[in-house]
Protein backbone atom coordinates (compact mmCIF):
# COMPACT_ATOMS: atom_id res chain seq x y z
CA UNK A 1 0.00 0.00 0.00
CA UNK A 2 1.41 3.15 -1.03
CA UNK A 3 2.18 6.26 1.61
CA UNK A 4 -0.48 8.02 -0.65
CA UNK A 5 -3.66 5.51 -0.07
CA UNK A 6 -2.64 5.47 4.00
CA UNK A 7 -2.79 9.17 4.02
CA UNK A 8 -6.64 9.44 2.48
CA UNK A 9 -7.83 7.09 4.50
CA UNK A 10 -6.71 8.61 8.25
CA UNK A 11 -8.37 11.32 9.59
CA UNK A 12 -7.44 13.72 12.52
CA UNK A 13 -9.05 13.80 15.91
CA UNK A 14 -11.30 16.63 14.96
CA UNK A 15 -12.44 15.46 11.89
CA UNK A 16 -13.73 11.71 13.24
CA UNK A 17 -15.62 13.83 16.13
CA UNK A 18 -17.20 15.86 13.20
CA UNK A 19 -17.76 13.13 10.73
CA UNK A 20 -19.47 11.14 14.02
CA UNK A 21 -21.49 14.40 14.71
CA UNK A 22 -20.16 15.01 18.62
CA UNK A 23 -17.56 17.81 20.13
CA UNK A 24 -13.80 16.87 19.88
CA UNK A 25 -13.84 17.47 23.23
CA UNK A 26 -16.81 14.63 23.79
CA UNK A 27 -14.37 11.96 21.50
CA UNK A 28 -11.62 12.84 23.91
CA UNK A 29 -14.09 11.89 27.15
CA UNK A 30 -14.50 8.52 25.24
CA UNK A 31 -11.10 8.03 25.07
CA UNK A 32 -9.69 9.55 28.25
CA UNK A 33 -13.11 7.06 29.66
CA UNK A 34 -11.79 3.80 27.56
CA UNK A 35 -15.07 3.82 26.26
CA UNK A 36 -13.89 4.42 22.57
CA UNK A 37 -10.58 2.12 22.07
CA UNK A 38 -7.43 4.88 21.09
CA UNK A 39 -6.00 4.78 17.72
CA UNK A 40 -3.24 1.90 17.12
CA UNK A 41 -1.10 5.08 15.35
CA UNK A 42 0.08 8.34 16.66
CA UNK A 43 2.58 10.31 14.80
CA UNK A 44 5.05 12.87 16.99
CA UNK A 45 5.31 16.73 16.05
CA UNK A 46 7.74 18.54 18.71
CA UNK A 47 6.31 17.51 22.02
CA UNK A 48 2.76 16.99 20.51
CA UNK A 49 1.40 12.83 20.06
CA UNK A 50 -1.00 13.31 17.96
CA UNK A 51 -3.66 10.46 16.94
CA UNK A 52 -4.12 8.90 13.42
CA UNK A 53 -7.54 7.36 13.36
CA UNK A 54 -8.25 4.86 10.29
CA UNK A 55 -11.71 4.05 9.09
CA UNK A 56 -12.00 1.35 11.01
CA UNK A 57 -11.59 3.51 13.90
CA UNK A 58 -13.54 6.06 12.88
CA UNK A 59 -16.12 3.28 12.49
CA UNK A 60 -15.61 1.83 16.29
CA UNK A 61 -16.30 5.51 17.20
CA UNK A 62 -19.49 6.04 15.29
CA UNK A 63 -20.66 2.24 16.64
CA UNK A 64 -20.20 3.74 20.28
CA UNK A 65 -21.82 6.77 19.40
CA UNK A 66 -24.96 5.28 18.19
CA UNK A 67 -25.22 2.48 21.04
CA UNK A 68 -24.63 5.10 23.54
CA UNK A 69 -25.43 8.22 22.95
CA UNK A 70 -28.74 9.67 22.55
CA UNK A 71 -30.32 12.51 20.47
CA UNK A 72 -31.42 15.97 22.77
CA UNK A 73 -35.75 16.04 21.58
Amino acid sequence: MSILMDMAASYSTAEVAKVIGVSKKTLLRWLWDGKVAEPKQTVTMGRVDARIWSAADLERARAFKEGNYRKRS
